[in-house]
């Protein structure tokens, strides 16, 4: 249906589990995809929005240069504690860095903002941002 939920789409009925259910009301980021490069949360985004964007999860954002290199950041840096908000987050941070590609702190503030950690990993994902900014230079 129209108004199923983006979330559902990916999960349920194509198998596509890496992105994640947290809240259901777009306020934990966990459940974040790209719609057309454009960080959007998908259990508030119904299949009826999505018309012919191209939506990429989790499992396909490392084919880009830019999600490549913030996957790579993310796993130098050992960001990832539980690991079940990390799929929203690195898609946030992929996000971010195609549209402000040197991102100061309160760009990276503002760029994550609505994306929780329970484990509290914000400094080591701060830090694998800035990487991922470099080029994957520390």
């Amino acid at each position: 249906p129209d108004d199923m939920p983006l979330l559902w789409v990916l999960r349920d009925i194509i198998g596509l589990t890496g992105t994640k259910y947290g809240c259901g009301i777009a306020a934990c980021g966990a459940c974040t995809v790209h719609l057309d490069g454009e960080a959007v949360r998908s259990c508030q985004t119904p299949l009826s929005a999505v018309g012919k964007a191209a939506v990429t999860t989790i499992e396909g954002v490392g084919a880009t240069p830019v999600g490549k290199a913030v996957q790579a950041a993310w796993r130098a840096g050992e960001v990832a504690q539980c690991g079940y908000c990390q799929p929203g987050q690195i898609m946030s941070a992929t996000a971010l860095l195609k549209a402000t590609p040197h991102p100061d702190d309160a760009a990276i503030d503002a760029g994550m903002a609505g994306n929780i950690c329970r484990c509290g990993t914000y400094p080591r994902i701060r830090a694998a941002i800035k990487v991922a900014a470099k080029g994957g230079v520390a």
